[in-house]
């Protein structure tokens, strides 16, 4: 008898639809196989980029932000803002469906970190020192992303 696959819902920002989608479950040594190792470090390892050095800290273009290690739908250019710390910073996701959420009580800090839902990349941390109108402030690798030009942005 074949095991049946989790699935959950996904909101794609390029239609608009929540789908549901297979988790996305792959062993360490196909993650390694399919990203470089500065994304493999980060996203399947909880590594963090050094401020200011990641290649969409400072982008300004329109599109969507996707998870590197699945494609996953993450973030909208509409909600990215220069934070001044020195990674891409967002006031939300796409759809909270699309990220999940955790303590994170490593080097003697607790933080919330920023995970996406379908395959459990690390992503980043989200504080509470954001703009209006969420006062939140996702803190995002850019390793951990791709840009993909166009989308139509957040849900609802």
């Amino acid at each position: 008898m074949e095991e049946e696959k989790e699935r959950i819902p996904i909101y794609r920002a390029v239609t608009g639809e929540t789908l549901e989608v297979e988790r996305c479950r792959l062993s360490e040594d196909e993650w390694r196989e399919r990203l470089s190792p500065e994304a493999f470090r980060i996203a399947r390892q909880g590594g963090t980029e050094a401020p200011f050095t990641g290649r969409y800290h400072d982008c300004h273009e329109n599109g969507i932000y996707r998870c590197i290690c699945c494609g996953t739908d993450l973030f909208s250019s509409d909600a990215k803002f220069d934070s001044g710390t020195g990674w891409p910073s967002f006031t939300a996701p796409v759809s909270a469906l699309n990220l999940k959420m955790r303590i994170d009580r490593t080097f003697g800090m607790i933080r919330t970190e920023v995970l996406c839902a379908r395959c459990d990349a690390h992503l980043g941390h989200v504080f509470d020192d954001g703009p209006p109108p969420t006062s939140r402030r996702f803190c995002i690798n850019s390793a951990s992303l791709r840009f993909v030009h166009g989308g139509r942005g957040r849900e609802g």
